[in-house]
């Protein structure tokens, strides 16, 4: 039998913090630390050795220099995907509506279902 190629995931996850989406890849995540957070390890950035320097990146890697592991509140969380290979993070302004950011409300993730 032919050795299966194991593949990494990857997860791309956007996220709301303070006026601005954040895109971040990482290669894991998970939910059971904290309750009520995401739990991201291993945050992924492109290669370094690329002569074109991307602010957006390097603010990203500034901010999540040092970081083992960051936990992201449920309710900030836009969506995740699993892709096949990371991407350039980015940090995003939020979408307004005159001067208010525009965002979900948060609904009740834990409340008793009625019976």
């Amino acid at each position: 039998m032919a050795k299966q190629e194991q593949i990494e995931s990857i997860f791309r996850v956007r996220f709301y913090q303070g006026e601005q989406i954040y895109e971040i890849y990482a290669r894991s995540l998970g939910q059971d630390a904290m309750f009520g957070f995401l739990e991201v390890e291993e945050i992924v950035f492109g290669e370094s050795n690329l002569l074109i320097v991307n602010p957006e990146e390097e603010k990203l890697k500034a901010e999540f220099d040092g970081v083992m592991c960051s936990y992201i509140p449920l309710h900030c969380v836009l969506r995740i995907d699993e892709v096949k290979t990371e991407g350039v993070g980015k940090v995003l302004p939020a979408p307004k509506q005159g001067n208010k950011v525009i965002r979900p409300f948060p609904a009740h993730l834990y409340e008793k279902k009625p019976e």
